[in-house]
């Protein structure tokens, strides 16, 4: 088995290979490179579901980064349980070829009771006097003392929100490293999110851009030339490009416009029940799953969407199927943005009886995926000096709220999601590989099987034997 080591290059797509990235410049030119052809929703949870299962959404179930639990009447964000993907992982499959094979998951999502051998995760902890303690989860359990010890705990404000940047990719790697010096195992998944944020808040397109592809790069060579030295075989992988985007497109408020939206005045604030609603969103970048708890106004939902500013199409049943989103998880409609739109799960008309949890970080409670956490909001006076009273407050046990985030989607720059048209900002795979496309692009399903051929075990599965 040729020893390999995937690095997702979370965002990088043909575009940005170039003069700022001069090491994966390097190593595309002497290696094989193609295109995939995105998935959709051409979101994190569903591109890896379908790289680490050759699937697509309808059978592997991952339809989002998130959806709508019907039997619970709850929106589920970000949930990490291996066990929600549903088919068998690339790691079982070189397992059973090779008895021998190890497999090590660092911070791809679903990272949780998986089948991997060694899995780092980000894993808060929630006491139960309210606080919120950053901390993460590995397998083997005892893992994660030794690698704080070792590396230092892992800077998760850098992970996500507004001060999100290059130093989580960076802990990430040298974990990597970690895991490879201890372990030595047959493959090596890494996650480096570096590039989400910044071509999310700029925009792929904006000259900042240009230092964010030099960090990512830099920290990308480094990593390849560690593999090297020990005869590991790097993969560049991404899942999805990001595109230029002007106009967030309010769908629940549209529907609560149209009296379908169910609101409870809590604390003098206003919360969504998602049971109660008649049709609701559940918002993911481009794309949003649309329940509809009365079937009766199908029809007029599926009009009210059409006839909607920043609304490029509506998936109906014949429509999810032929995207392979025909799976119960699923909204009874999907809802994908045009190439300037995204969707926010935004449902108050005024902002002060919004709540309290849309000004925080919150990933698990908002009804859909919220990029403005990005941003601080440019209204506050000295938010710094804010943050650090809050933090004390917080470190002398007194409740507070990180109330830090605005509520002007007006600032996202960048957005993913739906299939985009141009395919240089479509994701990209490089690697040693055989005969991969030199035109067009690979669908995204093949990846599995072209890891696995990488690996040096033989062709995987088909494809199409998954459809």
């Amino acid at each position: 088995m040729q020893r390999t080591a995937v690095i997702n290059v979370v965002g990088l797509t043909p575009r940005h290979i170039g003069e700022n990235t001069p090491k994966i410049l390097e190593f595309l030119n002497r290696n094989e490179w193609t295109r995939i052809e995105p998935i959709l929703p051409a979101v994190t949870c569903s591109a890896q579901a379908t790289y680490l299962t050759g699937a697509v959404p309808k059978v592997h179930g991952i339809v989002g980064n998130g959806w709508y639990h019907r039997e619970l009447a709850e929106h589920q964000f970000w949930k990490q349980s291996n066990h929600l993907v549903h088919g068998r992982k690339i790691w079982e499959e070189l397992r059973q070829r090779d008895p021998d094979f190890t497999c090590a998951k660092l911070f791809w999502w679903f990272n949780m009771y998986s089948t991997a051998d060694f899995s780092i995760t980000p894993r808060p902890l929630y006491p139960a006097d309210g606080r919120k303690v950053f901390d993460i989860y590995t397998r083997p359990m005892g893992e994660r003392a030794r690698l704080v010890k070792q590396l230092g705990a892992f800077p998760f404000p850098n992970f996500w929100g507004p001060a999100s940047g290059i130093e989580s990719s960076r802990w990430i790697a040298r974990s990597a490293k970690w895991i490879e010096e201890k372990h030595w195992p047959g493959l090596s998944l890494v996650y480096l999110p570096h590039l989400d944020y910044s071509l999310q808040r700029l925009g792929p397109d904006d000259p900042e851009v240009a230092a964010e592809l030099q960090e990512i790069d830099g920290l990308v060579g480094d990593l390849i030339r560690f593999y090297e030295k020990r005869s590991i075989k790097s993969v560049l992988l991404s899942e999805y490009g990001i595109t230029r985007v002007d106009r967030p497109v309010h769908l629940n408020r549209v529907f609560r416009e149209k009296g379908w939206i169910a609101i409870k005045e809590e604390l003098g604030r206003e919360a969504i029940d998602l049971g109660a609603s008649r049709a609701f969103a559940i918002a993911d970048h481009q794309v949003a799953h649309i329940y509809i708890n009365d079937s009766g106004i199908e029809k007029e939902v599926r009009a009210t969407l059409e006839a909607t500013e920043g609304v490029g199409q509506v998936l109906d049943e014949v429509w999810k199927h032929f995207y392979s989103l025909d799976h119960e998880r699923s909204g009874d409609l999907i809802a994908v943005a045009d190439s300037r739109s995204w969707f926010t799960y935004y449902y108050w008309m005024d902002d002060k009886l919004a709540p309290d949890y849309a000004r925080c970080v919150d990933i698990h409670r908002k009804p859909g995926y919220d990029p403005v956490e990005l941003f601080l909001d440019p209204k506050l006076r000295f938010p710094r000096l804010r943050i650090a009273g809050k933090l004390l407050r917080k470190s002398l046990g007194c409740r507070m709220l990180m109330d830090v985030i605005p509520l002007d989607a007006s600032l996202v720059r960048g957005s993913h999601g739906r299939i985009p048209e141009d395919k240089d900002d479509w994701p990209v795979m490089i690697g040693d590989f055989r005969d991969l496309p030199e035109t067009g692009a690979m669908p995204a399903v093949e990846v599995y099987s072209r890891l696995i051929e990488h690996c040096g075990v033989g062709h995987g599965y088909s494809a199409q034997t998954l459809l």
